[in-house]
């Protein structure tokens, strides 16, 4: 295959972007006010085997660390450092040499206290991955995916920042400003200015809206039993506001992702056969709905309810009843998920009619 100068430039400067971020992540720790420390030695000092009342077992490992300071007053000294962690290391880890963590340094007998692990290089290179695979897959229209992202996770970090700064502001009308903001840019961005982009654009938009909606007014009806904001607790806003905007946000992907779906199907249907009646497109259109929506209603169901794995197995090793354990960690989860299928139902619709609109106005032109 001939590789364009323009494409030659292009895979160039991936090129040279991966090495110099390799590199830097490799040696920015002048970049860092904390104090970070390379482990040049472990040794296991002491392990004590433990149970608790439901006969769980693990064990604590205690090691001694040695390592050498990287940045700061007393970069290039070695300091000792202590770690226990648990066998199942659940909320700690084990350290090997080679390993960057983050210290406090106590300045009296000049020993550390481990705080964090320094994770940079291994972030920027699983990012590499994600964007190499997405381009080598999309080409440009994965180029254009990875930059739709970065603005997306802007958009997202200013909305937060501006809720947090100014509380008193509703974080719905900011979550759905955020939302139009999400679907238009990403939308127009991959897949151009026209008509099959317009289509899904008006299709997520209703169809987020729809979801919303819904689920207040079942939510109203109902009054909320059986759902548990327990793990919102420590947040010291309304719960019911937060988990609304949250489902608002959640059902956003899966939602444009169908609406893309179908808005794409119908045009290419239509323009490989501009013969083709209004009322076929419309069946067919049913039928490419019908066979998406059991698929990205699963996709929803189980990317809301893996998030909970961890806290159930913890509920359910410590013998809580299984109906407590359920309620507790799953019903916000699932509300959730029923929420963004609904979604997903309606835009179905919404996006066939849609397309059918424009289909008729450019059948008007010609």
């Amino acid at each position: 295959m001939k590789i364009t100068k323009k494409q030659l430039i292009i895979y160039a400067l991936l090129a040279i972007g991966f090495i110099g971020s390799i590199i830097f992540v490799h040696h920015n720790q002048f970049f860092y006010d904390r104090p970070i420390a390379k482990i040049t030695n472990t040794s296991d000092v002491d392990r004590t085997d433990i149970s608790d009342q439901n006969d769980n077992k693990d064990y604590i490992v205690t090691q001694q660390i040695k390592a050498e300071i990287q940045n700061g007053a007393h970069k290039g000294e070695t300091i000792d450092l202590t770690n226990e962690y648990a066998g199942s290391l659940a909320v700690d880890q084990a350290f090997n040499a080679g390993d960057e963590v983050f210290i406090a340094i106590d300045d009296e007998d000049f020993t550390g206290t481990i705080q964090d692990v320094k994770r940079d290089k291994y972030l920027v290179l699983v990012g590499w991955l994600f964007v190499i695979i997405l381009i080598a897959v999309g080409k440009k229209q994965g180029a254009l995916s990875v930059i739709s992202l970065a603005i997306n996770a802007v958009i997202i970090s200013l909305a937060l920042d501006i809720y947090l700064q100014n509380s008193d502001r509703s974080l719905i009308i900011i979550c759905a400003i955020s939302i139009i903001l999400f679907t238009v840019l990403s939308l127009l961005l991959v897949n151009g200015r026209n008509e099959k982009t317009y289509t899904a654009i008006i299709a997520t938009l209703l169809g987020t809206l729809s979801s919303l909606v819904i689920a207040f007014l079942a939510l109203l009806v109902t009054g909320e039993e059986g759902l548990r904001y327990e793990e919102m607790s420590f947040l010291s806003r309304n719960p019911q506001l937060i988990f609304m905007a949250g489902l608002l946000i959640g059902s956003l992907g899966a939602v444009m992702d169908v609406a893309i779906t179908m808005s794409s199907s119908i045009f290419e249907l239509y323009e490989k056969n501009k013969q083709i009646s209004l009322k076929d497109l419309k069946k067919s259109g049913r039928d490419i709905g019908k066979d998406i929506m059991g698929t990205m209603i699963n996709v929803l169901f189980f990317a809301y309810v893996s998030g909970s794995i961890p806290m159930l197995l913890l509920y359910f090793k410590n013998a809580s009843p299984f109906g407590f354990t359920l309620s507790m960690n799953l019903s916000i989860e699932l509300a959730r998920a029923l929420a963004g299928g609904i979604g997903i139902v309606l835009t179905i619709p919404i996006a066939i009619y849609t397309s059918i609109f424009f289909i008729k106005r450019k059948k008007a032109r010609s």
